[in-house]
């Protein structure tokens, strides 16, 4: 109630997509779920609790704020890793509740030491490497100062990890900067260990580069959109149909499986004559009787303006167009060709609809948006439900 669309989430394609993962990286490599951005637009709080019984203990988020959401969210203990950004003020509450978090510059580090040595435990670090990316990440000329802080501070910081972050694992246009920033990482891991710095896990792979560079997977991979049921790029599947040895696509079952399917209701139903302009403007006109449908969701709720005269929904089984401009809060679909569609009935925005699908990659493609930008734009507030 008091909704106008919902997110349901699949816990039979949630568990069949760690199986596989779990698979791919092997049983000593351990598994961190990225839950950034809501959880993909996954929800946080709906999703930890699943993917707990799913035997997931270990969560990669970008900031202390997401941090938090998982410690509120979590049913038993786990382990939590902050990739991005945490304030100085937040440092201690993050060691305080034993939350793993990137350091990336010497201040940082030195505002670790501070925030360790006032609470009286040790700061869990994971020590991010620039290899590459121009982004974030400590630069090599600046490891000797690095060693020496951690190596004469060895009550207050543990070096649980050394990282990087790849600059587009997911495409074979990146190829030698990957394998650059392969070689730099393996270089500098080396001289933090010969500097001192000997036990760490080591991870560099994300789920792009856990199919795209399978040798990257050591002793930890950051698994994100992957485990939601979406490959990276086409490219990385074409890695695993290659690797698979898939020689006829009609042969090919996808391993990974959509967890999200996003639906709303019809609204309103009626019927126009033709030569009307329909909704906003002037971009659509009938050019014969035409029964409308409008469903009460629009560009607030992430179902992009662009989409207008571009986008279509299933009802009734069945693909219609929208049509018109898409609304803060609606949208128009042509229902003139599938028969008598009446208020109240199912509307899929996203997912499957009998032998229907709209992929979250037709909705993206449409819109030019990345599969990523979709989902972590859906608003918190459309509520989710798992279902079997």
């Amino acid at each position: 109630m008091f909704h106008t669309s919902i997110i349901e989430l699949s816990e039979r394609a949630l568990r069949t997509n760690l199986e596989f993962l779990r698979d791919r990286i092997g049983p000593k490599t351990i598994f961190s779920s990225v839950v950034k951005g809501n959880a993909y637009g996954h929800g946080i709080n709906n999703f930890i609790p699943k993917a707990q019984e799913c035997g997931v203990d270990h969560f990669s988020v970008f900031s202390a704020g997401e941090a938090l959401a998982v410690l509120e969210a979590r049913t038993e203990p786990c382990e939590i890793m902050i990739m991005g950004y945490i304030d100085e003020a937040e440092l201690e509450w993050a060691v305080e509740n034993e939350i793993a978090f990137y350091v990336f510059d010497l201040e940082r580090l030195h505002a670790t030491n501070r925030a360790a040595a006032h609470v009286g435990k040790k700061a869990k670090v994971h020590l991010e490497l620039e290899t590459g990316m121009n982004r974030t990440g400590l630069p090599e000329d600046q490891l000797s100062d690095v060693a020496d802080l951690i190596l004469n501070n060895g009550n207050t910081i543990s070096v649980d990890g050394v990282c990087t972050h790849f600059a587009g694992a997911e495409s074979t246009a990146n190829y030698w900067r990957i394998q650059k920033q392969l070689k730099n990482y393996r270089r500098m891991t080396g001289k933090l260990k010969r500097l001192g710095i000997k036990t760490f896990a080591k991870h560099i792979a994300s789920s792009a580069a856990t199919f795209a560079y399978p040798k990257t997977i050591q002793d930890m991979v950051r698994v994100g959109i992957a485990q939601y049921g979406y490959w990276p790029s086409q490219e990385t599947l074409m890695h695993y149909f290659l690797e698979s040895g898939i020689e006829d696509v009609e042969d090919y079952v996808d391993p990974l499986k959509r967890v999200i399917r996003w639906k709303s209701r019809v609204m309103s139903v009626k019927t126009v004559k033709p030569g009307e302009y329909i909704g906003y403007g002037i971009s659509f006109l009938t050019t014969r009787s035409t029964h409308i449908a409008t469903i009460p969701i629009g560009y607030w709720h992430g179902f992009a303006r662009s989409l207008s005269n571009l986008g279509s929904v299933l009802v009734r089984g069945q693909r219609v167009p929208v049509i018109g401009t898409v609304n803060m809060n609606m949208i128009l679909v042509d229902t003139t060709d599938i028969g008598q569609v009446q208020t109240g009935d199912e509307v899929v925005i996203i997912g499957k609809q009998g032998e229907q699908e709209i992929s979250l990659g037709t909705f993206s493609d449409l819109g030019q948006y990345l599969n990523y930008e979709v989902l972590v734009r859906l608003p918190a507030e459309i509520p989710r439900t798992w279902v079997a």
